[in-house]
């Protein structure tokens, strides 16, 4: 990687929750306080939402934004109002003051207008891109950020719904030669602008083809690896992913830690597995490896009859496990740890004992010929 590290950093994700949740209450309100509480967890690095395609069609602009759900506790529930560019170079800024690496990707948010559909090629894709990082550049702002990830999980439909319009069919999958191709040139366009930075497109899915698949023109891989994704778990728990209606917070909150607690060797079983595959695919390969969503369940919250215990036990397998590979430099903890899920942020404790383990481990050696 270009961004030279002394050792493995502990990171989290506040998607776009870091602009949309700024209400009384919502975590995000005072961004001094959050960013002072994250350093004293023990966290080095942030991934977040730049809206780089909203930043590009009109950086000065005000955006209504459509919500993604009003289930999960990431965003706003309900539409609203933002302004991207000067809160997006604050933010930077409040940063880098306090040694804070940030990571930028995009979800691709949805805006009154539909604004993403507009992108019908992958020049199009690494222009944006380009665009928000010439703003970034412009205010002397470069040096904080980490990597960039192009979209988050691509390929899959809800954050890139531009896809199949843009090229004529109803999937499409990173393993496919439109896939790879999208990704490929997307990423060489804006490398040839701000050749110093690291690029990646992260990913939760094809797994199963991991080791077929073409990623030589990725700086990193970025896996977002959890034992509910890598089991049938939530099928027997009943979470069907809601975004809109509570059934499956309520079927957590009746089956989620009675199934988890009947056998929970066998759920850290899944889970060790599925970190030893991605660890197995980083030597092959000699990519580095960093994850920020990861590692019990996907979708969790403060909801009535929740309690964040046997996920804190899950997490916490997870970022030993993934430690103690040696294939990861940089490690988060859980997709939870941000201000507005107060079971998991409230717990100072635990935050710093597995920041510690992180920050003790080895960074690997990378060929990157391979």
């Amino acid at each position: 990687m270009k961004k030279k590290l002394q050792q493995p950093l502990a990171i989290t994700m506040w998607d776009f929750s870091w602009l949309e949740r700024r209400w009384p209450g919502a975590g995000f309100e005072d961004w001094i306080q959050c960013l002072d509480e994250l350093k004293d967890r023990g966290y080095d690095a942030i991934r977040i939402e730049a809206y780089p395609h909203l930043l590009s069609a009109a950086p000065d602009s005000e955006w209504v934004l459509l919500p993604v759900w009003n289930q999960q506790d990431w965003g706003s529930p309900a539409k609203i109002r933002v302004n991207i560019k000067n809160n997006l170079l604050e933010f930077l800024s409040l940063c880098r003051d306090r040694g804070i690496l940030v990571a930028l990707s995009t979800w691709f948010r949805e805006d009154n207008e539909n604004t993403r559909m507009n992108i019908k090629n992958p020049q199009q894709h690494g222009q944006i891109w380009v665009d928000t990082l010439n703003i970034i550049s412009k205010a002397g702002l470069l040096d904080t950020i980490f990597y960039v990830d192009l979209c988050n999980e691509f390929s899959i439909s809800c954050w890139t719904p531009f896809l199949p319009a843009a090229l004529g069919k109803d999937r499409i999958f990173r393993k496919s030669e439109e896939g790879t191709e999208w990704m490929k040139s997307s990423i060489e366009h804006v490398r040839r602008h701000f050749p110093d930075l690291d690029y990646c497109f992260s990913v939760c899915d094809e797994y199963d083809t991991l080791f077929q698949q073409d990623t030589t023109f990725l700086d990193l891989f970025e896996p977002h690896i959890w034992m509910a994704q890598s089991s049938e778990f939530y099928n027997l728990v009943g979470y069907n992913y809601e975004r809109f209606d509570s059934i499956g917070y309520e079927n957590l909150v009746e089956k989620g830690e009675k199934i988890y607690r009947l056998n929970p060797e066998y759920w850290k079983k899944v889970l060790g597995n599925a970190i030893q595959k991605i660890s197995s695919w980083s030597e092959q390969s000699g990519k580095p490896l960093i994850t920020t969503e990861c590692w019990g369940v996907v979708d969790y919250k403060d909801w009535p009859g929740l309690n964040w215990n046997w996920v804190k036990e899950l997490c916490e397998f997870g970022t030993i496990e993934a430690s103690r590979t040696g294939r990861w430099i940089s490690i988060a903890t859980s997709n939870f740890c941000a201000p507005q899920f107060r079971g998991m942020w409230n717990d100072i404790n635990w935050h710093k004992r597995l920041t510690d383990i992180i920050h003790q481990g080895k960074l690997p050696e990378f060929n990157s010929n391979k």
